[in-house]
């Protein structure tokens, strides 16, 4: 039964092109080698010894620069292709994370963290618009979550790795590995992925038979947009609140923080594409699949009211992983399917440009709800926007479906 279970899982992984398992290979090393960010709010409260508002005012400074860098990665990707913006943003960012370990101040930081996400975050919508090149139609939901899935064995190798650097050499080690493995896993690319310009067709959706003028009169993609933001700030607690409230609620170190994260990645690693698999073969609406998510990212939350046990922030994790292994790959894979053909950059940048907002709201709102009221008031806030996400993902297929029918 083990062996007809491996074999299963097995052949999830199977039907992907070579450039796609290249593709997720630099993503892996680029995650596992990114152990700044979730121990970056610790490093500015606890090393550098700034307020609970002066970390919040940092992380805005983060968002909005990833804001910055998604919107013109997604435009440079029309323009110029997303090869030449995949290669600039990794080589330029690892080299920008050097320099950064020098920066000390607080304005210091906050246009040094603006300028190295302006960079960064350029990656992300090329990276995306690269899949609908290299991955087959049939299998592109798949090959999102073979990304995803090595962002997040990243994530789980990272975090871990972080806490041991941390308590043997101290932060600074994180800057230098971070900066290093920018540079690697984009030189691994430009070696072995060859740059392809003609884009292919991508697969038509049912929520994409109306062919749209201008993505700002697309009603149903910004309802969208509008879920993937929030789903997305629930997320981004784990990077900022979270480490602290571990900290300072029941007493964990930098390695056991990373340990907790680490049971994110390792979760996705084994659920995420056996899941994405059954739900693409049962073709359950993708709306629907992230209407569950936002429930589970929800009730993650909530269950954080009960903080007199330890092991409920275990609980929380493994409800919030589900939650997000049920939203992530399918808002995904909605926002490439909504785009009409030479638009691709544009959707992709206002996908992860509502990921960027996101982490300018989820760092700066959980940061001073905690600050002004405690840990209990920012989970029940952040569960509340869990609930109004599903609410919107139930005004979202009401407009498809009248969008539909108008068609």
């Amino acid at each position: 039964m083990l062996k007809t279970a491996l074999k299963q899982y097995i052949n999830n992984f199977k039907g992907f092109r070579r450039e796609v398992w290249i593709l997720a290979l630099i993503t892996f090393i680029n995650r596992a080698g990114t152990m700044v960010l979730p121990f970056l709010s610790k490093y500015l409260k606890e090393n550098l010894h700034f307020t609970y508002g002066q970390v919040g005012w940092i992380m805005v400074s983060f968002g909005i620069g990833s804001m910055l860098g998604s919107w013109l990665g997604g435009k440079l990707s029309d323009k110029i292709g997303f090869y030449k913006v995949m290669v600039f943003s990794l080589f330029t960012s690892g080299i920008l994370f050097f320099v950064l370990q020098y920066i000390t101040t607080f304005w210091g930081l906050c246009f040094g963290i603006f300028g190295i996400m302006s960079v960064s975050d350029m990656f992300r919508p090329a990276m995306f618009v690269s899949l609908g090149v290299y991955a087959k139609p049939e299998n592109r939901v798949r090959a999102l979550s073979l990304i995803r899935l090595a962002i997040n064995f990243g994530f789980a190798a990272g975090p871990m790795l972080g806490g041991l650097i941390i308590l043997g050499i101290g932060y600074k080690g994180l800057f230098w590995i971070d900066g290093s493995t920018c540079i690697l896993a984009i030189l691994i690319f430009a070696v072995l992925v060859k740059e392809k310009k003609k884009i292919p067709e991508i697969q038509q959706t049912s929520s994409k038979a109306v062919v749209i003028k201008s993505i700002f009169k697309d009603k149903p993609f910004w309802v969208f947009l509008f879920i993937s933001f929030s789903t997305a700030m629930l997320f981004f607690q784990i990077f900022t609140t979270l480490p602290l409230f571990h900290h300072e609620h029941f007493g964990l170190s930098e390695f056991e923080t990373g340990l907790l994260i680490s049971l994110n990645g390792i979760l996705i690693f084994l659920f995420e594409m056996p899941l994405v698999s059954f739900l693409e073969r049962k073709q359950i609406n993708r709306i629907k699949i992230v209407f569950w998510g936002a429930f589970l990212m929800a009730i993650s939350f909530y269950v954080l009211l009960l903080d007199s046990w330890g092991g409920i922030l275990i609980i929380g994790i493994i409800i919030i992983t589900f939650g997000e292994i049920f939203s992530f790959p399918f808002s995904n894979a909605f926002a490439m399917g909504r785009a009409p053909k030479g638009q691709e950059g544009k959707y992709m940048a206002l996908y992860t440009m509502s990921f960027s907002l996101a982490h300018i709201v989820s760092s700066k709102l959980g940061l001073e709800i905690i600050g002004y009221f405690g840990y209990g008031v920012n989970w029940f806030v952040m569960g509340s926007f869990g609930i109004v996400a599903m609410l919107f993902c139930v005004w979202l297929q009401r407009l498809l479906k009248e969008e539909n029918r108008l068609n």
